[in-house]
């Protein structure tokens, strides 16, 4: 199969929107590949498998499913059987009956990552100085002014409900471990990378890779995609 009949769905996390993905989407889109990102509304983690849900069906042909951060659990949450790799960048891997809560605060965090706790309507915002100081530390100030303005915020109920058998126990999966994330600390990425027998790739990036390091993370997705298309 060629490689441009491969799919790439790419799916922010917490605290971000598809514009995260924008240096990612415009190089993909110039090797002749489609892109989707697909859309989360960050209210329940049922809403937002059933929006990547949604994203797939639009799609005909295999998928290679990339996400970011909180991402990484939605992405194993769906069943959609033209699915055929799962790439996690920077990403949370809970295994079955745990959740997301559970892996991202498992060990000790970093010492800068920020606190965080709901607002008066039950969402949770990143604290705006945390993206310069935890979520996107080697990003510009432009990059970082873009990012703190489309946060978008997300519930606890994405959060706090346990997760059923996910999609890496049964599909390739590739890992991009981001050495200086200060969210979600290398050696938990690590954990989740070697529990679930990932092809692991490593580089010298903050949390968001996606926007301070895309030639690592166009890398791993081609390498997928390339895996995709010769199955």
């Amino acid at each position: 199969m060629s490689r441009e009949n491969v799919n790439v769905v790419l799916v922010h996390g917490a605290w971000a929107d598809g514009s995260s993905w924008s240096k990612i989407i415009q190089l993909l889109a110039a090797e002749g590949l489609t892109v989707v990102a697909a859309p989360l509304p960050l209210t329940s983690f049922s809403d937002d498998v059933a929006a990547l849900d949604r994203a797939l069906e639009r799609l005909t042909g295999p998928v290679v499913l990339v996400g970011h951060a909180y991402a990484g659990a939605v992405i194993a949450a769906t069943r959609e059987e033209k699915v055929k790799g799962l790439v996690y960048i920077a990403a949370l891997a809970p295994d079955e009956g745990e959740t997301v809560a559970d892996i991202f605060y498992r060990g000790t965090p970093h010492p800068q990552a920020p606190k965080l706790s709901p607002d008066n309507h039950g969402l949770i915002y990143l604290p705006e100085e945390a993206f310069a100081s935890a979520f996107a530390q080697n990003a510009t100030d432009e990059e970082q002014a873009v990012l703190a303005a489309v946060q978008r915020p997300i519930s606890p109920a994405c959060i706090t409900v346990p997760v059923s058998r996910p999609l890496w126990k049964d599909r390739s999966a590739w890992f991009l471990v981001a050495e200086q994330d200060r969210m979600i600390v290398a050696d938990n990425q690590r954990f989740m990378a070697e529990r679930m027998q990932a092809r692991v790739r490593s580089h010298a990036a903050d949390h968001t890779p996606i926007v301070t390091a895309p030639a690592a993370v166009l890398d791993i997705v081609r390498e997928a995609v390339a895996a995709v298309a010769a199955a």
